[in-house]
């Protein structure tokens, strides 16, 4: 199992926003399965009342999204790499298409991220795939695309230029 140690030095994420915790299958350059395991302790759940439904607390989309997309970019940059944000080739988010949500996730919910390459080219990767708790799919992904660039493309240009 790949741990979170592991996946520290690949990804440029932390508290809060590293939201993968284990990867229990890498193939790389073909598909991951990592895991993330939601907790009422996590910041978003924050000052919410005590008198919720628990549908109320539900896991918000766009965080399942992005953990999803966080395995995905563990298996873009396996091979070769880079949480350094200021140097080397960055990972830019560059779409998403198609999300299906099926059901709400809930605190206590172990989710596991399905990702597959689609298709790879020299700066770009796109996948697809789905996120399960237990045996019930949650949400489904047709495409997200990731790109790499340069981080001094990136950079501001030079005041008075």
């Amino acid at each position: 199992m790949i741990t979170v140690a592991d996946i520290r030095r690949v990804l440029p994420h932390r508290y809060p926003m590293l939201l993968v915790d284990a990867v229990t299958e890498l193939v790389p350059g073909e598909r991951i399965t990592a895991r993330k395991a939601v907790s009422v302790n996590e910041p978003w759940y924050a000052g919410l009342p005590d008198d919720l439904r628990a549908e109320q607390l539900a896991y918000p989309e766009v965080l399942l999204v992005e953990s999803w997309c966080q395995a995905a970019g563990v298996l873009a940059t396996w091979t070769d790499p880079n949480p350094d944000v200021l140097a080397g080739k960055v990972m830019l988010f560059g779409g998403i298409s198609d999300v299906e949500f099926l059901r709400p996730v809930l605190p206590g919910d172990v989710l596991e991220h399905r990702v597959t390459v689609q298709r790879a080219l020299p700066d770009t990767v796109m996948f697809e795939g789905d996120c399960v708790v237990g045996d019930e799919v949650v949400m489904t992904v047709s495409r997200v695309v990731m790109a790499f660039r340069p981080a001094e493309v990136l950079r501001p240009a030079p005041q008075g230029s």
